[in-house]
């Protein structure tokens, strides 16, 4: 994840009929008249706003209407539940929580008519005395269209920033249970970098059609292999060949799929798809006001799928739409869809540079940590902390997992620095979290994969060590750094490898927990790509803007001998093979392996380990480059997925027992040896798996065991050969009893 932004608004002419200026809602650009009337049967207020005439407010004492010059339409007290926007009879209910407000205005921009530059809009404020039901403001609004109603709330409250408010009812506000949100028209535009956020709704059109066949994958977690991917990046690239006005959306993912099936994956996990703002660090003069967010960690509602990942122009119900779409596709071909979602922290950013959107003035002493002096704690990175365990916040986070388990269909989700979510109220860790108990224990959410990213920015390392119930798993942390640190040749790091690829026991091995519970990886999406892995020794982030400072230090990297790219072919040579030792060890690893999208062409961010701003080659996918890479590199690594696929001893459900695997070694104790051997067993078809893995700069010769009763070794994965040899399916028979490993390189063998 990424460090957020925090900028302040300005003005902006998005949409036509409500604007900010300067983070100040000055309200709407309306071209029509508009009449008051009551908000409901009791004494109440209805204050309707309009540009051509001055504000006035009506009370009476019976029910009336509301008019604009489009249509007229009662509104009444409304309901306190469901929270957001609800259909209700012949009408719309609108309920926002805030527990510390004094006011609540609703702002309504109704669809326009065939008038150019006609716009409808009104502001109703809401009486506390009927419209507000505990910490809960309601109103219902009849004869509202279905559809295309763009809406917000102005909130008022106590203004002492020492006792953690942050209200300002000059700010047109986001509801926090939006299910669809209306931004800027086209991704990157920054022609309409300060576009505000509206909430929207959608009551008209049919409910999607799922097909009488669909059925969810529903493929066991010892069975997976993830794909770590960015649904922009994916197909932007002029290079994917598709149409500009699909490319780089939901749509153009469903156009590869054949690419996921040919490679063999079983399951995508999303970089954010929540609504967020790419243009978020070009809102004030900075070093990275260069840059546009196109990873997406910094989430501006956690209902709405992002509206600029639809085709063509961005629009909150074609993209509600396509992104079922493109599930249901993604599932037809047996591919589940796990989202990383980001409830650590917001996109409003610190009280320096405050970004205020939604959460902030609705009720920032309820959604944010706060510390003593009541000023936002920063455990996520980001200026601010989601208050995760707070009654109130567990709640709209829970809705929001199961909103996008029932009316998306996905399949599992991967939380962002996690570890926020194990801490109370003042930022303290808590050994059983409420928040994590209950996603692991709601009855909606059984059949959802869901994997913790197990530490944050404060320091609560949890890997191993996550609260679990025995159905959390965690990005295995400790599997990258000691995979990297033996393949690429470090001393004393053979014990810790035998221990990563036999499933992590020392981490995982305790109640009910399963191998499968570690997501074992290499690479992700911050940090070095594969093949950068093996290019350079240092970060080289100098195109983001900061000096160098951004990106972890800690890469436990080598360039193999020459910093960047280059001409030895030497070089070359050894990069080519340590990139598929690495996958080699991934792929006959117990427990989940995870890829990063690109990895099986072997792209480059030239050094970037730290890449989130750049909506450019340096993050889409170049399929150019996979075509070229397509009967070598690619071929390699898809070969070793089906194979893990289809050899039942490289994904035990349980922990290895003693008969089922062989440590081929007698040399644990000295921290020169960088050579590791063993046999998986296979007790029922004798289909055992021998694998051996060379960091030393010299041959091993390597004692072969003996196969099972009537079987023989056959060669199938040799790293140091050329394409196609390095790889063949079938195995190449004729394997010694004794078998020359080269410098830098693994076999892998099947009996039959």
């Amino acid at each position: 994840m990424l460090a957020s932004p925090a900028y302040s608004r300005a003005a902006s002419s998005f949409p036509p009929a409500l604007h900010s200026s300067g983070n100040v809602f000055t309200g709407f650009i309306p071209m029509g008249k508009v009449t008051g009337a009551p908000v409901c049967t009791r004494r109440s207020t209805l204050k309707v706003t309009c540009r051509r005439a001055r504000e006035r407010v009506i009370e009476e004492e019976s029910s009336q209407m509301a008019e604009t010059n489009k249509q007229s339409f009662k509104v009444s007290s409304g309901e306190k539940s469901p929270l957001g926007v609800s259909q209700v009879d012949k009408g719309i209910n609108f309920a926002l929580f805030s527990q510390n407000a004094t006011s609540v205005t609703l702002c309504l921009s109704l669809p326009q008519s065939d008038e150019k530059d006609d716009v409808d809009v009104v502001e109703l404020v809401l009486d506390p005395s009927v419209n507000k039901t505990g910490d809960t403001w309601h109103i219902f609004v009849e004869d509202l269209p279905l559809r295309n109603v763009l809406y917000g709330y102005r909130v008022d409250g106590p203004g002492e920033w020492n006792q953690g408010h942050r209200f300002d009812n000059s700010i047109l506000l986001l509801d926090p249970y939006a299910k669809l949100v209306k931004g800027r028209s086209f991704f990157g535009d920054s022609n309409q970098k300060f576009a505000q956020f509206y909430g929207t709704y959608d009551f008209e059109t049919s409910p999607f059609d799922w097909g009488d066949d669909y059925k969810f994958p529903n493929i066991p977690e010892k069975d997976l292999v993830i794909y770590e991917m960015n649904v922009r990046a994916f197909t932007a690239d002029e290079s994917s060949g598709i149409d500009p006005s699909t490319a780089g959306s939901y749509l153009g993912l469903v156009e590869k799929i054949p690419h996921l099936l040919d490679l063999g994956i079983n399951a995508v996990e999303l970089l954010p798809v929540f609504e967020f703002d790419e243009l978020e660090l070009q809102r004030r003069p900075n070093p990275r006001d260069h840059m546009v967010n196109t990873w997406g960690y910094s989430t501006v509602n956690f209902f709405a799928p992002m509206s600029r990942y639809a085709s063509g122009e961005g629009d909150p119900i074609k993209a509600s739409k396509e992104f079922k779409e493109m599930v249901k596709a993604l599932h037809s071909a047996g591919i589940e869809v796990i989202l990383d979602v980001v409830y650590n922290h917001t996109n409003e950013a610190d009280d320096k540079y405050p970004y205020t959107t939604s959460f902030r003035g609705i009720d920032n002493k309820i959604y944010y940590m706060l510390d003593p002096n009541n000023q936002l704690l920063n455990y996520s990175g980001c200026g601010n902390t989601l208050n995760c365990n707070h009654p109130v916040v567990m709640e709209l986070i829970l809705d929001s997992l199961k909103h996008w388990v029932t009316e998306y269909h996905v399949d599992g989700f991967r939380f962002d620095l996690a570890s926020v979510l194990c801490r109370d109220t003042d930022g303290s860790p808590l050994s059983a979290p409420p928040l994590i108990r209950a996603i692991a224990k709601d009855s909606v959410l059984p059949r959802c994969k869901i994997i913790a990213e197990p530490w944050d920015c404060g320091g609560l390392y949890l890997v191993g060590k996550f609260p679990n119930w025995d159905r959390w798993a965690e990005w295995n942390g400790m599997y990258r750094d000691d995979v990297r640190r033996f393949i690429k040749g470090d001393c004393g790091m053979k014990g810790s490898f035998a221990t990563r690829v036999s499933g992590s026991s020392d981490l995982y091995q305790v109640n009910q927990r399963k191998p499968y519970h570690g997501v074992n990886f290499i690479i992700a999406h911050d940090g070095f790509t594969l093949r950068d892995l093996v290019t350079y020794n240092s970060k080289h982030n100098e195109a983001n803007g900061e000096g160098e400072n951004d990106g972890c230090n800690d890469n436990y990297s080598w360039n193999c001998g020459s910093e960047g790219e280059t001409g030895d072919a030497h070089i070359k040579s050894l990069r080519v093979r340590q990139m598929k030792n690495f996958h080699l060890a991934l792929m006959i690893s117990q427990g989940t392996p995870m890829m990063l999208m690109g990895d099986e062409y072997g792209h480059t961010r030239y050094g970037n380990n730290n890449s989130y701003g750049h909506d450019t080659a340096l993050n889409n996918f170049q399929w150019k480059e996979l075509d070229t890479k397509k009967e070598s590199h690619f071929r390699f690594f898809s070969e070793l997925i089906k194979f893990r696929h289809s050899h039942h001893v490289l994904k035990h459900e349980n922990f290895l027992s003693k008969g089922e695997i062989t440590w081929h070694e007698d040399n644990w104790d000295n921290p020169e040896s960088k050579f590791l051997a063993f046999t998986l067993h296979d007790g029922v078809s004798g289909q055992d798996v021998y694998a051996a893995f060379n960091a030393h700069d010299y041959f091993v010769k390597a004692l072969i065991p003996l196969p099972p009763s009537g079987k023989q070794w056959f060669r199938v994965a040799d790293t140091n050969l050329e394409s196609p040899d390095d790889f063949i399916k079938e195995g190449v028979a004729g394997v010694a009893e004794a078998y020359n490993v080269a410098p830098f390189s693994s076999i892998l063998l099947k009996s039959m």
